[in-house]
């Protein structure tokens, strides 16, 4: 039977507000704090697919969770605590209107560009005669936009300057923050013989200082190669063994479904569903080094809710 958690209406003491987005239910307790319930929705081509991935919104959160205990002496995060295997609690801040991608390979939405012939991206060159899955000769950080709605788009550093979206002296430390935060999730992955090949930050600011909020190093927000082969897959021009759900994508491509206007959602039998949320696991086993732990499945709703008001009690 799927448990999976794919809806939340939650009514905390203090709530203020709830935004539902694609996978994550945030929870603003009187603009102090956010929670933040990772649910086991998922979504490819900016759709919400049918069904639940059980233990997907578990994965997502305690990766993340673990990612920023140990990126805390980079810069200050937003968590306070995790009291459900699905949940983090952590400060309200005002986010950054810009998303700061960082990218140490010549993939993915980089790579189609530069295989369209563009030589920059977001402002940012890129060395000529260079092949897919290649390593940039130092990361490059291509800022997108933080879309409300619809796509983010591309938008170069100048560009964010000039509309001031955010000032020269906090827009620098972003990018210090993810430059130091990059080099750390990639000398992590490489202790569990991973390439972290590119990632996002979101950060935002309360109190006049700066937090790196959301999520980290999940295989939601980054991709990751396997080390081992690497070399050799590229040499042969062979696509690379990922640690991402690309292989999601991948299912979708296969049964004629990219989100596009017309196209029927292919049927997500329970076999499908089983394999998504194993491959989920495995994500989480090989990314954090840590066996996963299955938290109950059978009322998660009830159990959210209770430990949630809990923790929430607890803070008074």
């Amino acid at each position: 039977m799927n448990n999976a958690l794919t809806k939340t209406d939650f009514n905390f003491e203090g709530q203020k507000s709830v935004y539902h987005g694609k996978v994550r239910d945030v929870y603003n307790i009187n603009d102090e704090f956010l929670v933040m319930v990772v649910s086991d929705r998922i979504s490819a081509f900016d759709v919400v697919l049918p069904k639940g991935i059980p233990f997907k919104g578990q994965v997502l959160n305690q990766i993340a969770s673990k990612f920023l205990d140990a990126t805390a002496d980079i810069v200050p995060n937003w968590k306070i605590a995790t009291p459900d295997a699905n949940v983090t609690v952590g400060h309200h801040c005002e986010p950054y209107k810009v998303e700061m991608v960082i990218r140490g390979y010549l993939t993915g939405h980089a790579w189609r560009e530069y295989r369209s012939g563009k030589r920059t991206l977001c402002g940012i060159p890129m060395p000529g005669g260079m092949v897919e899955h290649q390593k940039f000769p130092e990361p490059i950080l291509t800022p997108t936009t933080k879309a409300t709605e619809g796509h983010d788009e591309d938008i170069s550093r100048e560009e964010i300057l000039a509309q001031g979206i955010v000032s020269k002296e906090e827009y620098e430390q972003l990018e210090e923050y993810t430059r130091k935060l990059f080099q750390r999730g990639t000398e992590i992955a490489a202790e569990k013989g991973l390439i972290l090949v590119d990632t996002k930050y979101e950060f935002g600011k309360k109190d006049g200082k700066i937090y790196l909020i959301d999520e980290i190093h999940t295989p939601d927000s980054s991709r990751y190669f396997y080390a081992d082969g690497y070399e050799e897959r590229l040499a042969k021009g062979e696509n690379q063994k990922q640690l991402s759900k690309e292989f999601v994508r991948q299912w979708l491509i296969e049964n004629g479904f990219q989100g596009k206007e017309g196209q029927q959602m292919p049927e997500m039998d329970e076999e499908f569903v089983n394999s998504v949320s194993n491959r989920y696991i495995e994500l989480f086993e090989n990314i954090t080094g840590d066996k996963f732990i299955k938290s109950d499945l059978s009322d998660v709703t009830a159990r959210i809710e209770k430990n949630v008001t809990g923790f929430i009690n607890s803070l008074k």
